[in-house]
C-alpha cells in the first residue's frame, strides 16, 4: 500500500463513527472509542529469505517516516510518548483499557497527535533480535495511558 492510501485509511479513520461493540474491521479492530488499522504486518514475510525480509522493514521504517513528516506538516510536531511506564504497570497487573493495552504490550513508543477530540496515534513495533517491523494507526477518543 501506498503513503497516500494510509493517508486515506486515516482520514476516514477520524471521520467515521465508533461501533458500540469490538469488531474486525478489514486490517484492523474497532471497538466503543476507537479504530485501530495495521498498515505493514510482518506475518507475511516470515517466509521471505534474510534480504527479503531486511528491505521489508527498510520499506516499513521509510513509510513510519513518510506518515510521520506528513501528518506533522497536518496537525504540527507529535507527541513522542514512550510506553515504558505503561508497560510496567500493564505486567504489575494494571488494566489498560483498548485500544491502548494491546499497543503498550508490543510496542516500546508512539507518535502521537491530538486532532479535535480525536487522538492518532501511529504505533511502529520493531523486532528486537530480527529484521521484523509492523506500523500500525490508531484512532481514539480515549486518553493514553
Amino acid at each position: 500500500m501506498t503513503t497516500a492510501h494510509h493517508l486515506r485509511l486515516i482520514d476516514g479513520m477520524r471521520t467515521r463513527d465508533f461501533p458500540v461493540e469490538r469488531v474486525r474491521s478489514g486490517s484492523g479492530v474497532s471497538g466503543p472509542g476507537y479504530h485501530t488499522a495495521s498498515l505493514h504486518a510482518d506475518d507475511d514475510h516470515w517466509d521471505d529469505d534474510e534480504a527479503g525480509r531486511l528491505e521489508y522493514r527498510a520499506q516499513c521504517l521509510a513509510e513510519h517516516e513518510a506518515l510521520v513528516t506528513l501528518l506533522g506538516a497536518r496537525w504540527g510536531e507529535p507527541q513522542m510518548i514512550s510506553l515504558w511506564t505503561a508497560q510496567e504497570r500493564m505486567m504489575s497487573g494494571e488494566e489498560i483499557p483498548d485500544p491502548w493495552a494491546e499497543t503498550v504490550a508490543g510496542c516500546e513508543y508512539l507518535r502521537l497527535w491530538r486532532t479535535g477530540e480525536r487522538w492518532i496515534a501511529l504505533a511502529l513495533y520493531l523486532e528486537k533480535e530480527g529484521p521484523g517491523c509492523e506500523l500500525s494507526v490508531v484512532v481514539t477518543e480515549i486518553d493514553p495511558p
